[in-house]
């Protein structure tokens, strides 16, 4: 996994939605974990899956890929 680019996932929002940042540019708000794999393939890391964000290559900040709050 060395190759990848910093990723930092935020804590939720009173959205429930976690922005996502990689290599310093914010992505988007992501409302699940399969958000947030698809905002890293779209930044180029085309073999990454849901696992792989699992792994502990991602800074989650404020909770883990399990906390994903439900909208008010």
């Amino acid at each position: 996994m060395s190759g990848y680019l910093p990723v930092v996932v935020y804590p939720p929002d009173e959205s429930g939605g976690r922005r996502v940042r990689v290599d310093g540019e914010i992505l988007g708000m992501a409302h699940s974990l399969r958000d947030v794999t698809e905002f890293l393939r779209r930044a180029g890391m085309d073999d990454i899956s849901e696992e792989v964000a699992l792994t502990g290559m991602i800074d989650w900040r404020g909770g883990g890929p399990e906390l994903w709050p439900a909208p008010w």
